[in-house]
Order: C-alpha cells, then sequence, then structure tokens
C-alpha cells in the first residue's frame, strides 16, 4: 500500500462511525452470542480446527453479523469477499468467482464470500452460487434479518447451516458501551463521564442493537457540554441523541408472524397484560391497524365464539372503527376490543365443529338432502316429493319440533361439541329444554 493509499485508509478511519471504529476482529473482544461462542461452543471449536462450512447468520440488526464474518475469516486466514443482495447480481458473482479461482490455484488460500441481506437476492442469483459452494470453492456466510427457511431457496439452504444471532442483552450493550469510551481513539481523548441514568436509558433504548447504542453513544459524546475538561453526558443527552427507541420489528418479516402470534396466544389464555403488551409492540412497530383489527376478529370468532357472541360484534366494530379514525387514536378501540376479548369466557366449538364438518365431507361420499328439506317453490316439486312431511317448527310449542335434518345414513353424526363456558352454556341448556319437550 503507497503513502497516498495509507494516508486516505487513516482519514476514512477517523470518519468512520463509532460503531466502525469500534468493530472487534478477533472474537476475544465479541460481545454476545454466548450460545455459539465460547469454551466448547459450536461456533468456537470450528474456529479451533479452522473448518468453516457455509452458514447463514439469521438475526436482528445490530447482533454482530457482518462482524462475526469478518472474524471468522480473519481467523482461518480466509480472503474475504463481501457483496450486498441490494446492489449485486450475477456479475458480481462471476467476478468474486474468479478472484477465488486465483486465491486457491495461486496462493492456496480460500474464500470467503459473505453476503448481506441475503434474503433479497432472487432465485436465480441464488442458483448461480450453487455450484460454487458445493464444491467448496466458496465458502458462503449469508446474513439476513428474515427467517431463512422462508426466504432462501431449499437447494441452497440445505447446503448451509443456520445459526441464529440473538439481541444484544443488557449487560452485553454495557459492556460495548464502557469499552468503547475507554478504547475508541477519538472518545478516550474527550474525558468522558457517563452518569448512571444516561447508561441505564442507552442501555434500555438500544433494544439489543449494538450500532444503536454507540451512535447514541458518540453523538452525546460530541455535543454534550465540557466542564473543567470533562464531558459529562447525561440521561437527556441521550434522550436527545437517540430520538426514537429502536423497534425489533419487520412488517413482513419473521418478528412479525412472532409477534402477532404471541398477541392471539395471550388472548387465547386470557393474560390481558401480555395482551396489550404485544398490541403495543405492533403499534410502536407501526404494523397496519387493519391487520390487527382481522387477527382481533378471527380470535373474537375462533377463540371466544358461542361463549360470548357478542365478541365478535365488537371485533368488527373495532375494525370497522379503525378505518374511520385512522392512527393514532385508532389504538384506543384496538385495545378495548384486545382487553374485552382477553377477559372474555372462551370456547372454540364453532371453529372445530365447522373444521370437522369440512373433514368429513372430504372423506365421505356424497349425502342426499332429505326429500322434506328440499326446495318446494317451484312447479312440480312436489312431485317429486319435495317439503313433503315437512314440519313447521313455528307450528309448535317454543317452536321446535323433533325431526330429522341431516341425511339419513348420517343422521346420528355429531360435529358440534358442547362447551359450557359464558354464554353458550345458556345456549346448550335452552336446546336441551327443547328436546325434552
Amino acid at each position: 500500500m503507497d503513502l497516498f493509499s495509507l494516508n486516505k485508509e487513516k482519514n476514512l478511519n477517523k470518519r468512520a462511525p463509532l460503531a466502525d471504529r469500534m468493530r472487534p476482529t478477533g472474537i476475544e473482544d465479541y460481545f454476545g452470542q454466548s450460545h455459539i461462542i465460547g469454551r466448547g461452543k459450536h461456533l468456537t471449536r470450528l474456529l479451533e480446527i479452522g473448518n468453516i462450512n457455509s452458514m447463514i447468520f439469521y438475526g436482528p440488526p445490530g447482533t454482530g453479523k457482518t462482524t462475526l464474518a469478518n472474524i471468522i475469516a480473519n481467523t482461518i486466514n480466509a480472503e474475504f469477499e463481501k457483496l450486498s443482495a441490494v446492489t449485486s447480481g450475477i456479475k458480481e458473482i462471476r467476478e468474486v468467482v474468479k478472484r477465488a479461482e486465483d486465491n486457491l490455484g495461486i496462493y492456496n488460500k480460500s474464500t470467503i464470500l459473505f453476503i448481506d441481506e441475503i434474503h433479497r437476492f432472487n432465485k436465480t442469483q441464488q442458483d448461480a452460487l450453487l455450484p460454487h459452494v458445493e464444491k467448496g470453492l466458496l465458502t458462503l456466510i449469508g446474513a439476513t434479518t428474515e427467517n431463512p427457511f422462508f426466504s432462501v431457496n431449499k437447494a441452497l439452504l440445505s447446503r448451509c447451516q443456520v445459526i441464529e444471532l440473538k439481541p444484544l442483552s443488557t449487560q452485553n450493550i454495557e459492556s460495548i458501551i464502557k469499552k468503547a469510551i475507554a478504547e475508541d481513539e477519538i472518545l478516550s481523548k474527550l474525558s468522558i463521564e457517563l452518569e448512571s441514568d444516561a447508561l441505564e436509558y442507552l442501555k434500555i433504548i438500544a433494544n439489543g442493537d449494538a450500532r444503536v447504542a454507540l451512535n447514541g453513544l458518540e453523538i452525546a459524546a460530541l455535543t454534550s457540554k465540557i466542564e473543567d475538561g470533562t464531558s459529562r453526558i447525561t440521561g437527556e443527552d441521550i434522550r436527545e441523541s437517540v430520538q426514537v427507541k429502536a423497534a425489533i420489528y419487520d412488517h413482513d418479516g419473521d418478528d412479525h408472524y412472532n409477534t402477532v402470534s404471541a398477541f392471539i396466544k395471550s388472548i387465547r389464555g386470557s393474560d390481558v397484560d401480555a395482551s396489550i403488551y404485544y398490541l403495543a409492540r405492533m403499534i410502536a412497530g407501526g404494523e397496519d391497524p387493519r391487520f390487527i383489527a382481522r387477527r382481533l376478529i378471527i380470535s373474537a370468532a375462533e377463540d371466544i365464539g358461542l361463549a360470548d357472541p357478542n365478541a365478535l360484534n365488537i371485533a368488527v366494530s373495532t375494525f370497522n372503527a379503525v378505518e374511520k379514525i385512522g392512527m393514532p387514536e385508532g389504538r384506543i378501540p384496538l385495545a378495548e376490543a384486545t382487553i374485552y376479548l382477553a377477559l372474555a369466557p372462551k370456547s372454540n366449538s364453532a371453529y372445530l365443529a365447522i373444521d370437522e364438518a369440512l373433514e368429513f365431507l372430504n372423506q365421505d361420499e356424497y349425502q342426499p338432502i332429505p326429500l322434506h328439506l328440499r326446495d318446494a317453490h317451484y312447479t312440480g316439486a312436489k312431485d317429486l316429493g319435495h317439503g313433503i312431511e315437512y314440519k313447521y317448527p313455528h307450528d309448535y310449542s317454543k317452536g321446535y319440533v323433533n325431526q330429522v335434518y341431516l341425511p339419513e345414513k348420517i343422521k346420528d353424526i355429531k360435529f358440534y361439541k358442547q362447551n359450557y363456558n359464558g354464554i353458550e352454556k345458556d345456549l346448550i341448556n335452552y336446546d336441551k329444554d327443547k328436546k325434552e319437550l
């Protein structure tokens, strides 16, 4: 490297954000992911023997996916190639393959290809990688915030090990912050005093994302007042430096499905606080309120059902209200409906009944409708026996008369299994009273 390039590199490092300046180069400086890194842990063992297979790192932003890929390349002394799925295509893949062939043939050196946001590669681009990954010319390390089992094609996925990276703990974030204050070439010269409430707030607002924590710290450090040669960072400084808490929520990704799943299961389990918590997570993450309202309608029908039929009315009304008033006011009817559904008695008898009937129809032969139930409103219908012997229930006491409604061969089948919760208990007792006539 010539003097000009060296000087340019040095200036770029100074201009780089704190998160980049503090990016660790060795596994000993890497924080978090203790489920795969540490003595005897999976990835550490692979690094110790220098045998790394293709893998996909899957997890939220700021958890160290790119950093870990760099560390792996440094540790096993491999060439490191990096592509972004947003800006790269087949042409760039071919160029990397050519360099990998030269690395192996001339220098006997392996090549790690890191692809950021690999879920954005289309099928053709992913297929272009297959032969080179399969024969070992390239060791692929993909990074994605979306569940790779949904977003990466099966052929490529079968050749990679999926490793989930988890959000950093508040203790991890604290360690990273303190290390930056002590060791960063810029911050270490500022004599920073980070007040305890500022540290606590920064740890929480980062939401497990080291990049958010470091960016917030850097802005606060460079803009806070200097007194007696010391840069004192207060909680207010951090609040001004990180305006919005980092939301771990992908509208069409894995966290979207996990959150709404937890939301519905909390309602089903009658846990009001958990239901409101997951509702708040979806709202804070910018979820479409109509999507939430639709899920409430499904929950009202599936999980509350006949135990409280009014729950469905409330859910439908909530959808209409949200469409009419929008957000942020729409959060109020959404919360009202969520609390009502969570508190309501539960019954899935209607859900089970219709599914059992549909499954029965799928397996059973066609059953003719009984003649006395068939349409008798057209000329000649009665000559065919339609409607004859039909008993009109309103002509009888309490509007009920005993007669067969199911086809003859299945007249004794039961699809509806009674549930004695809430209003459904009263409906069952009313039905029982009628049949005792």
